[in-house]
């Protein structure tokens, strides 16, 4: 799909991952719209990129589905969709102060797996009214994790919510074939975002020294870069793809 002139949403585009992704389409001529928490920095990345910030927290499904049609409606549509908002935890199943709370478990869930879903399906209700280019209507990007598929102890949730991630992208895909909707998600190793951008060069090389090449930690722009290649490349559809340097996470 021609990025250019494109209605895009970028969910957690006020910072990291998603800030970056939404500069880079905005650069390559994209109309974008950026959801996320009313605290974030929304308002100034917006208007740096010529969009629009709707705050919203993701975890509340109802006021999600608001902002995401507000953001729909002031773009004229939606063709591309990009979900980076997240979080985790570190707590074992079974630690020293008992078994895993059932509590931090679901909120993680929630935040990563259950968000993200509620967002995918708005936007391919919204991508679903497009007229088709060369038969494509859009592209959702998902952000996994490459602890989806080898979790650090203490990771349990995250892992899950992160496999969910993963695991939806063929069945999704399957789904929206029909209408011309393609979805991947796209799952980094350790980048620079939120609290590890400002750990230092020591223990950030100790973190990626099992990584094959760079032997660093990815940059927000790396992962925009690879958004764009979704976007532009058809035959990339159902997939989680691995951004991560070769890197695979060891036990702890």
């Amino acid at each position: 799909m021609d990025i250019k002139g494109k209605k895009a949403v970028v969910v957690g585009g006020a910072s990291g991952f998603g800030r970056a992704t939404a500069a880079a389409f905005a650069e390559r001529g994209a109309h974008v719209a950026i959801l996320d928490r009313p605290q974030s920095a929304g308002d100034e990345v917006a208007a740096d990129l010529g969009g629009t910030f709707h705050p919203v927290d993701v975890v509340d499904h109802a006021a999600t589905e608001a902002a995401l049609a507000a953001a729909v409606d002031v773009l004229g549509g939606l063709h591309l969709a990009v979900n980076t908002a997240g979080g985790g935890a570190a707590l074992r199943t079974l630690g020293k102060e008992g078994p895993h709370d059932l509590e931090t478990f679901q909120r993680v869930v929630e935040l990563n797996l259950v968000a993200t879903f509620n967002l995918n399906r708005l936007q391919a209700a919204a991508m679903a009214l497009n007229e088709p280019e060369d038969e494509e209507r859009g592209v959702i990007v998902n952000t996994s994790s490459i602890a989806a598929f080898e979790g650090q102890i203490g990771q349990v949730a995250y892992t899950a919510a992160k496999a969910g991630i993963a695991g939806m992208a063929l069945t999704m895909a399957r789904d929206l074939g029909a209408l011309g909707i393609r979805v991947l998600a796209i799952a980094p190793s350790l980048f620079a975002t939120g609290i590890t951008a400002g750990i230092p060069d020591d223990f950030a090389a100790a973190l990626t020294k099992d990584a094959a090449f760079p032997k660093r930690m990815g940059r927000p722009e790396e992962y925009a870069k690879l958004a764009l290649a979704i976007v532009d490349n058809p035959m990339l559809n159902g997939q989680c793809l691995r951004l991560d340097a070769g890197q695979r996470f060891a036990p702890r």
